[in-house]
C-alpha cells in the first residue's frame, strides 16, 4: 500500500486536471478541491514510513535502475512534498476567491494548478536525470501558462522571457544529460557518481547541468526573468512561483551535489556557488529596498532569499544542510504568505504602488499583519523558522571559521529588515501622500489564507526540534549529524 502512495501523489492531480477541463462546473471545482486537500492525507502514512524505515523506493513497472525509472523517498523528499502540500493548501484557499471554474480563465487556472502540483510531486520523487528533466519541463510549462492568466502585456512579456530562458536552461540540462549517459551508462542519481569517470567531458557536462539549474532557479546573475514574472503574475501564481517553482531546480542541484557527487572534489566549486549566493543576498536586498511596487519588492526579496540556500555548498556540513533545508521551507511558506497578502492589497486598492496604498493598518489590517508576520521570518527574527534557519547557517559558518559567510548572513538580515519595515512605514505611518481613489475590502477567505501561511512560518521556528530531527534522518552521504 505504501508503494502506491507516490503514484497517487502524481497521478491524482494530473488526471483531475483533465476532468476539470471537461466538466467546467461546480462539480469540477469540488473534485479539484477534494484532490488538493487530499495531498496532506496521502503524505501522512508516507512520512510515517520514512520516519521508521528511512527510505521508500518504488521501481516503476518492476524495472530496476539503470534500465527502469525509480522513485526514491527519503527525509529531504518528504520535507519538499510537505512544502508543496502546505503551500498548495494556502494557494488553493486563496484561489477559490479569484478563479471561477465555470469561466475559461478559471478552468484553465485550476487545470494548470493541478498539473503543477502533480509535476512538482513527481520531481521530488524522481531519482534519475531524465525523469527529472521531464518533470521539470512540466513544471516550467505549467508555470508559464499560469503567468499569462494575468492577461496584461507586462505579464505576457514576462511569461515569454521566462519561457525562452527556461528553454535555454532545458537545452543545457538535456545536453549535459546525454553526455553523462554516454559516459556512465546510467542516469540514476545514486549510481551516476560511482560510474562517472573523471576528465574534461565530465567536467563540461556537470558545468552545463549546473548552469541550466542556476538559470531556472534565477540565481544571481541569472535572475533576469524572475522579478517581472513574479511581480506581474496573478497573486496566487506569484506565491507558487516563489515558494515552489524556483525551489525545484535547487532541490535537483542539492541532490546532484551531495548525493551524486558525494565522492567528488567540489570544494572550490562550492565556494563559487556560495559567492553567487552572497551576491544574490546583497543585490536582491538592495533592489528590494528601492522598489516602488509591493509585488516587485517581494519578488526581488526572493532573489535575495534564494542566496541563503546557496550557502549550503561552501558550508557543506550537517549544520549547514539543516539550515539550508529549513530556509527552503520557511522561505517558501513566508514568501507565499507575503505574495498572497500583496495580492489582497492590490485587489483592494487597484494598485500596489507603495505611496498609493496608505492606511493599511486601518483599511486592511489582516493583510498587513500577515505581511508583517511573514516578514518576521524573512528578516530572521525569533521565534520564526527563518530565524532558526539563519541561526543554523551562522553556526555552520562559525564552526568552519567562515567569517565572510557570517558577515553576509548578518548584513542580509539587516537589509531584509530595512525593506520590510520600509513597506510598513510607507503604507501605515505617513501623511501627505496620494492614495488610490478606490477601495474594496478583500475577501476574508483570501486574507485568512495569507495569515495561515504566515503563522506557519512562525510555527516552523517553534517546532524546529522535530523538524531538525527528521532532517537528520536524510543527511547526505559522508555528512554526520
Amino acid at each position: 500500500m505504501i508503494a502506491t502512495l507516490p503514484a497517487l501523489l502524481v497521478l491524482l492531480p494530473i488526471l483531475t486536471a483533465l476532468v476539470v477541463l471537461l466538466l467546467r462546473g461546480r462539480a469540477a471545482l469540488a473534485l479539484a478541491l477534494a484532490v488538493l486537500l487530499a495531498m496532506p492525507a496521502l503524505l501522512v502514512p508516507l512520512t510515517a514510513e520514512v520516519w521508521t524505515g528511512g527510505v521508500v523506493e518504488v521501481a516503476i513497472g518492476g524495472w530496476e535502475a539503470p534500465l527502469g525509472i525509480r522513485w526514491r523517498v527519503d527525509a529531504l523528499a518528504v520535507v519538499m512534498l510537505w512544502l508543496n502540500a502546505v503551500v498548495g493548501l494556502g494557494v488553493t484557499l486563496h484561489s477559490v476567491t479569484s478563479f471561477r471554474i465555470g469561466e475559461v480563465r478559471g478552468s484553465t487556472f485550476w487545470a494548470l494548478w493541478l498539473i503543477l502540483v502533480g509535476s512538482i510531486n513527481a520531481l521530488f520523487l524522481s531519482a534519475d536525470l531524465f525523469n527529472l528533466y521531464v518533470t521539470l519541463e512540466l513544471v516550467t510549462l505549467s508555470a508559464v501558462g499560469m503567468i499569462t492568466l494575468a492577461g496584461k502585456p507586462d505579464a505576457m512579456f514576462a511569461a515569454m522571457r521566462y519561457l525562452l530562458l527556461g528553454l535555454l536552461a532545458s537545452l543545457l540540462y538535456l545536453l549535459a544529460t546525454g553526455m553523462l549517459y554516454g559516459q556512465a551508462g546510467t542516469l540514476d542519481l545514486y549510481q551516476l557518481g560511482d560510474r562517472l569517470q573523471g576528465g574534461p567531458l565530465a567536467v563540461v557536462a556537470i558545468t552545463l547541468l549546473v548552469m541550466g539549474l542556476l538559470l531556472k532557479s534565477a540565481i544571481f546573475p541569472l535572475h533576469v526573468w524572475l522579478p517581472a514574472a513574479h511581480g506581474n503574475a496573478p497573486g496566487p501564481v506569484s506565491a507558487v512561483l516563489s515558494a515552489l517553482v524556483v525551489k525545484t531546480t535547487l532541490y535537483i542541484l542539492i541532490r546532484l551535489w551531495f548525493w551524486t557527487g558525494a565522492t567528488w572534489e567540489l570544494d572550490d566549486a562550492g565556494v563559487v556557488l556560495g559567492a553567487l549566493g552572497a551576491a544574490a543576498i546583497l543585490y536582491g536586498s538592495v533592489a528590494a529596498f528601492t522598489q516602488e511596487r509591493l509585488k516587485m519588492m517581494v519578488a526581488y526579496s526572493t532573489v535575495a532569499q534564494l542566496g541563503y540556500i546557496m550557502l549550503i555548498f561552501p558550508l557543506a556540513s550537517a549544520q549547514g544542510f539543516r539550515g539550508a533545508t529549513l530556509q527552503i521551507v520557511s522561505h517558501g511558506v513566508a514568501k507565499a504568505a507575503m505574495f498572497l497578502a500583496a495580492a489582497n492589497i492590490l485587489r483592494a486598492f487597484g494598485t500596489d504602488e507603495l505611496r498609493r496604498i496608505g492606511n493599511l493598518d486601518r483599511r486592511a489590517p489582516l493583510d498587513l499583519f500577515a505581511f508583517g508576520l511573514a516578514g518576521v521570518s524573512i528578516m530572521g527574527l525569533p521565534p520564526s523558522g527563518g530565524f532558526l534557519a539563519k541561526w543554523l547557517l551562522l553556526t555552520a559558518a562559525w564552526e568552519q571559521e567562515g567569517w565572510i559567510w557570517m558577515a553576509v548572513l548578518l548584513v542580509g538580515s539587516l537589509l531584509a529588515a530595512a525593506y520590510v519595515f520600509r513597506v510598513i512605514v510607507l503604507t501605515s505611518f505617513r501623511s501627505g501622500e496620494v492614495e488610490a481613489p478606490g477601495f474594496a475590502a478583500p475577501p476574508r477567505t483570501a486574507s485568512v489564507a495569507a495569515l495561515s501561511l504566515a503563522l506557519g512560518a512562525i510555527a516552523l521556528g517553534v517546532m524546529g526540534t522535530p523538524f531538525v530531527e527528521f532532517v537528520n534522518m536524510g543527511l547526505p552521504p559522508g555528512v554526520t549529524p
